[in-house]
């Protein structure tokens, strides 16, 4: 039996026994977000607990006064965000801000490297589902940001499995059909652990099914589909040599594929704004 079957085998069989560790959330973005979903919370309250974490403060100051966010007026300190941004928009850019700690370099040096390339790509299709959605459609950019950051979170446990197995991890192709395979049908357990809502548990499970078509009303599904194959464009990936015309999503957002590569090579400065939100 192949080393990836092998791989295959046990870890369905290991999922299916809730035996698979699942990736946690940072805990201060769990606790801002179980804040803010309650109706009492004030803007004093959650600005309160964001404070206990200084360099997160610091970070969404720094994303809320960005030309990305930013109002009429400079935003000086936390309360005044929080009042500003609104519950669910708090919400997706505390947790936007800090997924890239479950990204940290740990493990094998192929895991290292995969992990990097990784978050890498999550961050680049992330700034391009907020351009999508902000450009094309009605639904909350920073939503679609944060559906487009965690649409590969499914391969979090795949590569922290797979340093158990040394042939696979340091076998590229091997390793990525494995991937291909399980990270959507893991990506909806952990997310669901974390509570996020249906409409972004979908995108970590059907964002890789390119003839989905789920009637006229667009979706964050939709907008990871395009920003996914946008983020591919000048590589070799099996999803730059296929014919892209004929793939509903893009129908769905009014726009041909040439007419979404021109739209979004002429909004080449926001995207580069949206993706310094990523940088630490």
């Amino acid at each position: 039996m192949k080393i990836e079957k092998q791989f295959l085998s046990a870890f369905l069989e290991d999922l299916n026994r809730n035996r698979v560790v699942l990736p946690t959330l940072p805990e201060v973005a769990v606790q801002v977000r179980k804040l803010v979903n309650s109706p009492k919370a004030t803007a004093r309250q959650v600005s309160r607990l964001i404070g206990t974490d200084p360099a997160l403060s610091a970070r969404l100051l720094k994303v809320v006064n960005s030309p990305v966010f930013r109002g009429r007026e400079k935003i000086e300190n936390i309360q005044i965000a929080v009042a500003r941004l609104g519950a669910v928009q708090l919400r997706n850019l505390i947790t936007t801000l800090v997924m890239q700690q479950l990204y940290q370099a740990k493990g094998t040096q192929h895991t290292r490297k995969r992990l990097k390339e990784l978050w890498a790509h999550s961050a680049k299709v992330a700034a391009l589902s907020f351009v999508i959605a902000k450009k094309f459609t009605r639904l909350q950019p920073d939503q679609a940001m944060l559906g487009g950051l965690i649409h590969d979170i499914g391969v979090l446990p795949i590569l922290r499995r797979a340093e158990a197995y040394p042939q696979l991890a340091g076998n590229p192709e091997a390793l990525e059909e494995v991937i291909k395979h399980l990270h959507t049908i893991i990506g909806p357990f952990i997310l669901d652990e974390w509570g996020f809502s249906p409409e972004l548990v979908a995108v970590t499970s059907q964002h890789e099914d390119l003839w989905r078509n789920e009637g006229s009303e667009i979706t964050y599904v939709d907008v990871v589909i395009v920003a996914n194959l946008h983020a591919h464009l000048g590589s070799d990936h099996r999803l730059t040599q296929m014919d892209w015309n004929d793939i509903p999503a893009f129908t769905k957002l009014g726009l041909t594929p040439e007419e979404s590569v021109a739209t979004l090579e002429a909004a080449r400065e926001d995207l580069q704004e949206v993706r310094t939100l990523f940088a630490r």
